[in-house]
């Protein structure tokens, strides 16, 4: 494996830093010197990054228990931290390691910085940082279901890290969902419960629903023998709902206990929305209001 790769973009504002699995878009604004000091801090924490990971990576494959376990490295323990919040649900920490590389370079970043705000995109889960006053904006994955413009996070609203999972995404999904984006106060808690209410989301024993053992894509997956999604043929309305009601369970559980901020699930162009999640008239999506479920 080649070694860390750390490039500007073309547009001269965005760091592109890249090893392995690890893909990250980071961006900071405020005032240019400390900007500047905040990248060569994030640049120079992420060169060790993955050889940390990959140390602990047997452990890190290993499902939560209820006693959390102890690891060297700072991003393997906010892994851990997330994933166990589930217990006894089955995880890994390895569902959580997107955002969670996402966070630790965001908080290596911005210490000791005066910047007014910053993002750490790590392939599409996000970790942002946020001055008093400030807003960021940001899509979330609608994939055309009518919830593809732009959430308007504000610095008062509980919500730093964003994440989507589905069985057409990077990683593998027990489930069936489109996407699932979720709303959280960490990128590693957005990143674990993405993954499992798209998990949730499922119609078990389909016949339009192509699985696999996850091993025989993978045989070093954190996920076993359990069948993963690899392809979903034509479902008909009501079993459309019936597998969107089930991750909205899922997603309003979580909600419930704090887990999460806000959650919107896809599936054949349908929609469900869990937490404060309202349009606006200016067609831009705010985070009001207490947390409620609905369709």
């Amino acid at each position: 494996m080649n070694g860390p790769v750390i490039a500007w973009l073309p547009d001269g504002r965005r760091l592109h830093m890249n090893h392995g699995p690890i893909d990250l878009i980071v961006e900071a604004f405020g005032p240019k010197e400390e900007v500047q000091a905040a990248y060569a801090q994030a640049a120079e924490r992420f060169r060790t990054m993955l050889e940390e990971l990959v140390a602990e990576l047997v452990v890190l494959r290993q499902p939560v228990s209820e006693k959390q376990r102890m690891f060297r490295s700072p991003t393997a323990r906010r892994m851990e931290a997330a994933a166990g919040r589930h217990f006894p649900a089955f995880v890994t920490p390895m569902a959580a390691v997107a955002g969670s590389v996402a966070d630790e370079i965001l908080s290596t970043m911005v210490e000791g910085r005066n910047v007014e705000k910053a993002y750490v995109n790590d392939g599409g889960d996000i970790a942002l940082y946020l001055a008093p006053g400030e807003t960021m904006k940001a899509a979330i994955a609608g994939t055309g279901h009518g919830l593809d413009d732009r959430l308007t996070i504000r610095a008062s609203d509980p919500v730093r890290g964003i994440a989507t999972s589905g069985w057409r995404g990077r990683s593998h999904s027990l489930g069936i969902a489109d996407a699932v984006t979720v709303l959280a106060e960490t990128g590693a808690a957005a990143d674990v419960a993405a993954t499992l209410i798209a998990n949730a989301v499922d119609l078990p024993g389909h016949p339009a629903i192509a699985r696999v053992p996850a091993s025989e894509i993978d045989p070093d997956s954190d996920l076993g023998d359990r069948l993963v999604t690899q392809d979903v043929g034509p479902l008909s309305t009501s079993e459309v709902a019936t597998a969107l009601e089930q991750g909205l369970t899922v997603a309003r559980s979580m909600a419930e206990r704090g887990l999460i901020h806000s959650a919107a699930l896809f599936l054949n162009g349908e929609t469900r929305v869990c937490g404060p999640l309202a349009v606006t008239d200016d067609n831009t999506y705010k985070l009001p209001g207490r947390s409620a479920c609905h369709a």
